[in-house]
Parts: structure tokens; sequence; C-alpha cells
């Protein structure tokens, strides 16, 4: 994420979860806001993304983003009432939330946040009052301070999503926010992807590894953090989180593209996994 500019890839992530919508019956993750939030600006991506070529990437982005909501919703029926979306980009939770009671806090960066806006009023996408943005510039201000200038209630405890940043940061930002997170009320978890340490992959993971690599340097937010299921595990009990749910392709197709006539599923590349932790 470069300083002061929106970020490319959540543009990318946006686009793939809009011809998601478009390309794969039924969706994985129902979301018509998504189509209307990419617009009809570019026609070239959304045929790019919806193409045969592209399904394991379209799968996962829908994927990642249907996992953290059930896992949300598990926690909203357990009494959670506050969800913080964190690096945020143009993820549609927000407008078109079911649970009327619960307050959503979007956390990015002040520039993508911006951006965001403008295209939720050019979309004529109305903002609830259940929202709430947290711009936040990471480099100056910790997650614990924007939050508490958000109106966060740190004495009661919050379900967290965190898709598509991890592979991103420093291991010293992942820790400090991991333990922010960690220290909210029992009750409280965090939903998130990340990638798997290259030397671990196959073959041709490690061709679609350093592919996918140089398409986000290139955008300018190259990878830097990668983890296997062991170290992940030692990172998040560490942090002070009680119970862990990892998943790699293999269950999260047997959870969520099961029997599917299209065959739309994830490929065994295998190249990040999803995790629960629980406070």
């Amino acid at each position: 994420m470069q300083t002061g500019k929106a970020s490319k890839t959540a543009l990318g992530v946006a686009i793939r979860r809009a011809a998601h919508q478009l390309a794969d019956r039924p969706p994985v993750l129902d979301d018509p806001i998504a189509v209307r939030l990419v617009g009809s600006g570019y026609p070239r991506h959304m045929e790019r993304a919806m193409h045969k070529v592209a399904r394991d990437f379209r799968a996962f982005m829908a994927v990642r983003s249907r996992y953290a909501e059930d896992q949300l919703a598990a926690a909203v029926s357990l009494g959670v009432l506050q969800y913080v979306i964190l690096g945020a980009g143009l993820d549609t939770f927000a407008y078109r939330n079911p649970f009327g009671s619960m307050r959503v806090f979007e956390v990015d960066f002040p520039a993508t946040q911006a951006w965001k806006r403008e295209m939720l009023e050019k979309a004529e996408i109305a903002l609830p009052a259940s929202l709430t943005f947290v711009p936040l510039d990471f480099e100056h201000h910790t997650l614990a301070d924007g939050l508490d200038k958000a109106g966060f209630d740190k004495s009661k405890p919050a379900f967290f999503a965190w898709l598509g940043v991890v592979p991103y940061l420093t291991l010293a930002a992942f820790r400090a926010t991991l333990e922010t997170i960690a220290k909210l009320p029992t009750g409280s978890a965090v939903s998130f992807d990340y990638a798997l340490s290259p030397e671990t992959l196959s073959l041709v993971g490690r061709v679609a590894f350093e592919a996918l690599a140089a398409r986000v340097a290139a955008a300018g937010e190259p990878f830097q953090l990668f983890f296997t299921p062991e170290t992940m595990d030692s990172e998040l009990r560490r942090a002070g989180f009680e119970r862990i749910e990892q998943l790699d392709y293999e269950q999260l197709n047997e959870r969520y593209f099961k029997d599917r006539a299209d065959g739309l599923k994830l490929s065994a590349v295998r190249l990040a996994m999803l995790t629960t932790a629980w406070v």
C-alpha cells in the first residue's frame, strides 16, 4: 500500500467478487452490492475475471469473504454486536448487513476510504447508520487508538475480518494487531487469510505464486509475510488466542463447493489458508 494512494489490489478483489456474482451459479458469496459498486467502468477487467482461467482466484476471493461472514454470523448468535473490517478496501458487507443491531467499523488508509466513498456515491449506495469509517494511517497511529476515537467499545466482544491484508504486512505489524484483538473480552475473534511460505509450495504452486507476487509488486503492494500452519498456530497462541481453526483448500472445497454442477472449486495449487482465532 503506497501512502496517499488508493489500493489497486482492493479494486482487483472487488472486480473478482463482482464477476463471481455474474459468472457462477449459485454464488458462494451472495453479494449483489459488489456488482453495483464496481459498476460498468471496468469492462475488460470484468471480462478477464469472468473467464474460466480466472475461476480459481475468483473462487478464493468469494469463499474467504463467505467464510468470514459465516464466522461473524456464529459470533452474532452468541451476542457479539461489533464487527471490525480491517483493510476493508471495497468490502460490501456494511451495505447488506442483515444484523440490525450490529455496529460495523471499516478500517483502512484514508486515501482508500476516500476513493471508496466516491465509488459508493457514484453507485448511489447509501451509507447505513450502523457504519463507522475509521481512516487510519498505520505508520502514525495504532489500531487501538483508531478504534477508540471511532467509538468502538473495548469492554464488549467484537468480531474482526482481516482479508487480503496479512501477506502485505511486516511481522511486527501483524503481531501488534493480533495482540490488540487478543486483549478484548472473551467471545472476540478474528478471521483472516495468510500466504503459505513459498518453500512449502509444489512446483506448480511456486510458478503460480511467483506470477501473483510479480503482479502485486508491480501494483506497489508486494508480498512480504508468509507462514506455515504450524508457525501460524504458534503466532496465534503467542498472542493469547484460546481456540484456532485453520482450513486448507480441501476443507474449503468440502464445506463450500461440494457437488456444484458448474465444477467451481479451489484448485490444489494451495497458496493460502483461512483461519479463525477466538479469545
